[in-house]
């Protein structure tokens, strides 16, 4: 069966296979989502989180996604290379790095602008 999987805050949608990785999904949608260990769950690189609502259309946490997350788990962040697609959801990914750094000081630009008007 094919579901849906949409990825945050890039609003890109596709359609899989049911057992796919949001891993695999993403690659296939062409949303960058980093990593270091080749889907190993060792690098903690590709975290995403998922809201509760949408938690239940992903496999259980594996053992290894366990030992890493420990209590990130319960805020919704899972590791794409672990999580295995079982319904349509929708999933957010982190900002970043380097994007959240520039955008804050572009923020940070636009205040002080809006200060001297």
């Amino acid at each position: 069966m094919n579901v849906k999987v949409t990825f945050l805050p890039a609003r890109k949608e596709i359609t899989v296979k049911q057992g796919t990785t949001l891993l695999q999904a993403g690659r296939s949608a062409g949303v960058h989502i980093p990593t270091r260990c080749g889907g190993k769950a060792g690098c903690l690189m590709c975290k995403v989180k998922v809201q509760e609502q949408e938690r239940k259309n992903l496999s259980d946490p594996s053992t290894a996604e366990i030992n890493k997350l420990g209590t990130w788990l319960n805020d919704g962040t899972r590791l794409a290379c672990q999580a295995v697609i079982r319904d349509s959801v929708v999933v957010e990914l982190p900002e970043d790095k380097l994007k959240a750094a520039i955008r804050k000081q572009l923020e940070k630009q636009q205040a002080e602008r809006d200060e001297l008007w």
